[in-house]
């Protein structure tokens, strides 16, 4: 039971950090390099956050529920402000908060154990959530605004990201 226990964490372990750091980072860098600092604090609407707001509320949900409600670091962070920010923060310093974060992220899936998957934990003070829920939430979280993020800059640039661009994706070749 203990090998398929550190076998189940060492498989989530890695495809949290395939939809983390190998596709939703990536696009997110990609979209504010194609993106001036003016384009990422733009706000379509009253009703929307711009992409700098995006970032900055990533950031801060990732480290509340992945880094303190699994690692266990102190949870400083006050939600609102994440999207109260007009900018502009320049767009190499909302990279920067993102590798930390990241950096973070890295740290406790290399210390996560099989046990922590199924502890529960109360997150934003409102949650009460295991392990396994916190990762799952983390990762649906982080794509559903990678995809928002995305959807602006295609709005705004009226290009194709090209994040499929060298892959066929029909499986024909």
């Amino acid at each position: 039971m203990t090998n398929y226990s550190n076998e189940f964490r060492n498989a989530l372990a890695h495809q949290v950090r395939v939809r983390l750091f190998e596709e939703g980072v990536p696009r997110i860098k990609k979209c504010l390099s194609l993106l001036s600092e003016e384009e990422v604090w733009q706000r379509p609407n009253e009703n929307l956050v711009s992409i700098g707001n995006l970032v900055l509320h990533l950031c801060g949900n990732v480290r509340q529920w992945l880094v303190c409600g699994i690692g266990g670091r102190k949870d400083t962070r006050v939600r609102q402000i994440e999207f109260d920010e007009k900018g502009p923060i320049p767009n190499e310093k909302l990279i920067a908060d993102l590798e930390k974060v990241m950096a973070e992220v890295e740290e406790v899936l290399s210390e996560i154990q099989p046990e922590d998957l199924l502890a529960i934990r109360s997150v934003q003070g409102l949650f009460t959530e295991s392990g396994v829920s916190i990762l799952v939430h983390v990762v649906e979280h982080f794509s559903y605004h990678v995809g928002q993020i995305t959807w602006q800059t295609k709005l705004l640039k009226n290009i194709d990201v090209g994040y499929y661009a060298a892959m066929d994706l029909d499986g024909h070749g």
